[in-house]
């Protein structure tokens, strides 16, 4: 079986978050923004009720995650998302 050229393999972005954090919610808005604009999906998932990704990511919040690799933490920059997505 072939492998997909680059271009149209899936991107499995996640952003982790925790509530009342506006930095979380500053890059809820650029993923949004990026993702929508390339016409990617995106999951959004909280720390709360998750003790592993807490105890990893408490200091780092939001994190951004590509294909389960962590590529971004506290600010996302929207131009390095979108280089990033291939957009």
């Amino acid at each position: 079986m072939d492998a997909l050229p680059p271009e149209s393999e899936s991107k499995d972005v996640v952003l982790l978050t925790r509530p009342d954090c506006h930095l979380c919610q500053e890059a809820r808005d650029v993923v949004e923004r990026v993702t929508a604009s390339l016409g990617v999906g995106w999951a959004e998932q909280s720390v709360v009720g998750a003790p592993d990704l807490l105890e990893r990511f408490a200091e780092e919040l939001p994190v951004l995650l590509i294909n389960g690799v962590q590529r971004d933490f506290w600010v996302i920059d929207e131009a390095r998302l979108r280089k990033l997505l291939g957009g």
